[in-house]
């Protein structure tokens, strides 16, 4: 069994997340408030829940983690990213931004991919996130062809720790794009992690790999501490 949570009822010790039946499942209940979720994510804890279940509540172990000096850029994007920050630089048909169309990033990452239904991404879970990204803890990642927004990433940043949420592309490789750049930008502000909770082999083809629950909540308790960005201005993924 794992406890209800009320409105005002902490989370358990995330050593009694379930290891069974539902490995990381840690409790059910409670709400999607800024304050609420901040909580969690301090905790090494994130929501996941399909529409009509209550909200549910995980830490996962092991964890998922994309270090962000390990990003894994092939030949053919690397090509891409090239081609992408000339055009973005010079006013081209391609460019690059972040935070302006929060909303819109998290209703296309929420939106029926071709192969299969709807994702997790709910309008409870759109409220929720909808709100951090007003207090300035949520941010997106957009890629924008001819004005149209066709790729995009979007997290939670607390200090210097970067939770990783959802994806999504509408044409090749652009929510690599988004990703591309996002990671660059967090490691020049001292962003070491990128937290991206479960396994896939997606995952792991761009550098992230699993590690220890016990470690990643060392990293995070750490980098939750630092002070935070600030400004988010896009930069060059490229080196050099």
């Amino acid at each position: 069994m794992i406890p209800w949570l009320e409105i005002d009822t902490p989370f358990p010790d995330v050593s009694k997340a379930l290891t069974v039946e539902a490995p990381g499942l840690l409790a059910a209940g409670a709400d999607l408030s800024p304050a609420r979720l901040l909580q969690a994510y301090r905790n090494g804890i994130f929501p996941w829940f399909s529409e009509g279940q209550p909200i549910l509540w995980w830490s996962t172990d092991p964890r998922m983690v994309l270090y962000t000096d390990q990003f894994k850029v092939s030949n053919s994007l690397a090509k891409t990213l090239r081609k992408i920050e000339r055009s973005r630089l010079d006013g081209g048909r391609w460019d690059v931004r972040f935070d302006s169309a929060f909303d819109d990033v998290m209703r296309a990452c929420a939106a029926p991919r071709r192969d299969g239904p709807g994702t997790w991404i709910s309008d409870e879970i759109i409220a929720g996130y909808t709100g951090l990204h007003a207090l300035g803890y949520a941010h997106s990642a957009e890629v924008w062809l001819d004005g149209e927004l066709v790729g995009g990433a979007y997290g939670v940043c607390i200090g210097r720790m970067f939770y990783g949420e959802s994806m999504f592309a509408r044409v090749s490789d652009a929510s690599k794009v988004a990703l591309a750049y996002l990671v660059a930008f967090l490691r020049r502000h001292g962003v070491d992690m990128v937290d991206c909770q479960q396994e896939t082999g997606h995952l792991a083809s761009l550098g992230a790999a699993p590690i220890p629950r016990s470690r990643f909540l060392e990293h995070v308790h750490r980098a939750t501490a630092r002070p935070g960005i600030g400004s988010w201005t896009v930069t060059s993924p490229l080196p050099g």
